[in-house]
């Protein structure tokens, strides 16, 4: 799946001269997190977070009246003195896999789409991957989650497959993790039923070890001492 297919196409942007505060009351009233800087040409040039926004506010330590006054200065500003300038951007033929994995590597929110001249095209942002993600994982149908571990080894996908689709039940999709025990992998099928008491059997009948998902993801969580 690319970027092109979740992108948001229906930008929000500001000019580089736009007040801190009509940036922030713009995003309040948008919903949004991430607020694209262009020029007027319509090239990137930054772009300003509710947490760029955040950091500039005056300390609330100060007093009342202090603060006030700091924070109709602070507020005047425009958005170029906060924006993070030249920021990280995508393209539309980017991968969702790719942009997940610069949004965790990069720890952002959000990325601006460009074309090869440097133009916005869109914005790609937590929300539509997960949007994305629901999609292909086909979650947003009814169904059941069953977590399976299984020994690492050749063809045990397919026996769950096979034993899955011999009850004739459709599957919404598959994920795989990796588990404590470095010869075991828990398998995650989305089966579009609640009707699963049957085929949970078969699987503990045909050797596999059936746990709650939620255990399986506690689990995995560091220990405490």
């Amino acid at each position: 799946m690319f970027v092109s297919e979740r992108m948001s196409r229906n930008l929000i942007t500001a000019g580089p001269e736009m007040t801190i505060l009509e940036a922030k009351t713009l995003m309040s009233e948008k919903k949004i997190r991430h607020l694209p800087v262009i020029d007027q040409a319509g090239k990137l040039i930054g772009i300003v977070s509710d947490r760029d926004i955040r950091d500039a506010m005056p300390s609330i330590l100060l007093p009342k009246e202090d603060y006030d006054r700091n924070l109709a200065k602070v507020m005047d500003f425009p958005v170029q003195d906060i924006m993070s300038k030249n920021p990280l951007a995508i393209y539309a033929y980017y991968t969702i896999q790719d942009s997940l994995l610069v949004m965790q590597k990069r720890k952002v929110g959000a990325l601006p789409v460009i074309d090869e001249e440097g133009y916005l095209k869109g914005i790609l942002s937590t929300r539509d991957l997960l949007r994305a993600f629901v999609n292909v994982m086909n979650i947003d149908e009814p169904g059941t989650l069953l977590c399976i571990i299984v020994t690492e080894r050749q063809g045990q996908m397919k026996r769950i497959v096979d034993i899955i689709t011999e009850e004739k039940i459709s599957l919404g999709s598959v994920l795989v993790a990796r588990v404590w025990d470095k010869e075991k992998r828990a398998v995650f099928p989305y089966l579009l039923t609640n009707n699963v008491a049957k085929v949970k059997q078969k699987l503990i009948d045909s050797g596999f070890i059936l746990i709650d998902p939620m255990q399986w993801y506690l689990d995995q969580l560091p220990k405490r001492d």
